[in-house]
């Protein structure tokens, strides 16, 4: 059999091998475990697909949706943050739904480009292509392609949002949820808590009360990429206040979650999001609220109140040029003359 590393040999199946002739013409074939060669025509691709024929494999054997499974076994996947690898579950199903039956030797880069131009979310659609690229990453790994075609394309151009909430709305906001009253308030505690502190909503979600202590809240921050870095966040009198109304509501202050569900659980991220979602909708209806805003602006709510306060920017992100052009919202900056 000739070498594997010879171009025309890319992405075969054992014991196939590709012929190349003087004029050019690729002829393929498989050897059979008694000897013999069975000749498989001149296309690779119906090559590939009579040989899983005659060895009884599965049909989708080097497809996208069979490098998916291998990959979610891979220790690439098991090294990805808890939700990363939630944010390419979700991702894989409408990527998959466009290449999953493809051979990964069959996509290329104007597939890519194509799927990220028609896709009727241009940033969901870049999320979906990084995770297709780390397919395809895998599959080189394996010998199944060259090249990675995602690597070749430019992603859709996404323009970080603006939205500023101011502190009056937010007040009022919160206001109205703790009239809400049940679950409700859990769900506006933890509002006011990103507010203040600044962090992920995956960095307390779990927040347990005894990682409060000494006028500190310790809090691991997420996506470090293999590094461990604790914020350590000192609990101002606005915060203090906030703490102990969530301690008048738990059971048992010294132990469990700050943010309990109904049954004193932590919220998962689908949970919460489904009655934050409800909740900023209802107030919208009762025009509480006259604009949408995310949870996730109220991480840029806190970068943007700390620097008009402080003047500073505070820590949150590994790249302060990340919190700059992501999360300040000001937009009015006050400076003094010379």
């Amino acid at each position: 059999m000739r070498h594997r590393d010879r171009q025309s040999q890319t992405g075969l199946l054992p014991r196939m091998e590709a012929r190349r002739w003087k004029n050019g013409t690729i002829q393929y074939r498989y050897r059979m475990s008694d000897g013999r060669w069975i000749a498989l025509g001149n296309d690779k691709n119906d090559a590939i697909r009579k040989v899983l024929d005659l060895s009884g494999e599965s049909l989708d054997l080097g497809t996208i949706n069979a490098i998916w499974r291998e990959y979610r076994e891979s220790k690439g996947w098991l090294s990805l943050a808890e939700l990363t690898r939630k944010d390419y579950e979700g991702s894989s199903v409408a990527l998959l739904g466009v290449f999953g039956r493809m051979q990964a030797s069959e996509v290329k880069a104007s597939h890519v480009a194509t799927y990220l131009d028609k896709r009727s979310a241009p940033v969901r659609a870049n999320r979906e292509i990084a995770l297709l690229s780390n397919l395809m990453q895998l599959a080189i790994r394996r010998g199944i392609v060259e090249t990675n075609p995602c690597r070749q394309v430019r992603r859709n151009r996404e323009t970080p949002r603006t939205r500023e909430i101011r502190p009056d709305e937010l007040r009022d906001f919160l206001a109205w949820c703790q009239k809400q009253g049940g679950q409700r308030v859990i769900i506006a505690a933890m509002a006011e808590f990103c507010a203040l502190v600044g962090s992920r909503r995956a960095e307390f979600l779990k927040l347990t009360w005894p990682q409060i202590s000494g006028g500190e809240i310790r809090l691991q921050r997420a996506k470090q990429r293999g590094r461990v870095v604790v914020d350590v966040v000192t609990v101002t009198g606005t915060l203090s206040l906030l703490l102990d109304r969530l301690r008048g509501l738990a059971a048992d202050s010294r132990v469990g979650y700050v943010f309990p569900t109904r049954d004193g659980n932590a919220y998962t991220d689908h949970g919460f999001k489904a009655l934050w979602s409800k909740l900023v909708k209802k107030a919208m209806e009762e025009k509480v609220v006259t604009e949408r805003f995310t949870f996730h602006d109220l991480r840029a709510y806190h970068v943007t109140q700390y620097r008009k306060q402080s003047g500073m920017l505070p820590d949150l992100h590994s790249n302060p040029a990340t919190t700059a052009r992501v999360y300040d919202r000001a937009k009015e900056v006050k400076r003094r003359g010379l």
